[in-house]
């Protein structure tokens, strides 16, 4: 028996997994994102499957995925608020070129959402040893 909800949106396992790779794809071709995500992940296939079991929670309701997006963000220390318009505008593009249209519509406002999150957590960290800003 099934005890999860209904996805957020219409779409699959397999789409979810396919985004991943086709956007980490982009990721590794990208002029400012490559070397950010270079000094991190050294097992694509790990990071990528361990992103889909998160969107698969995110999504699906799934089980699975363990770990901090926030604190993974904030301790890379080479991540910046000015990454996430470009890391989300090639997630909408991939989004775009890969799913329907309502599928990726829902997948970008969540991914918005996230980001916009995550944007605020790194933002907020500072330099390093720093104190949060508190507006």
């Amino acid at each position: 028996m099934n005890t999860l909800p209904p996805p957020r949106f219409p779409v699959t396992e397999e789409e979810i997994e396919r985004v991943v790779a086709r956007f980490y794809a982009r990721v590794r071709a990208h002029p400012v994102l490559a070397p950010v995500f270079a000094a991190h992940i050294t097992d694509w296939p790990a990071h990528e499957a361990k992103i889909a079991r998160f969107w698969k929670g995110a999504i699906l309701y799934q089980p699975g995925y363990e770990g901090s997006p926030m604190m993974a963000h904030r301790r890379a220390g080479n991540v910046a608020p000015e990454h996430f318009p470009e890391w989300l505008a090639e997630f909408d593009a991939t989004l775009k070129d890969t799913l329907p249209p309502e599928a990726a519509q829902g997948w970008s406002a969540l991914a918005h959402r996230i980001g916009a999150g995550l944007r605020m957590g790194v933002a907020d960290v500072g330099a390093a040893g720093a104190a949060p800003k508190l507006r």
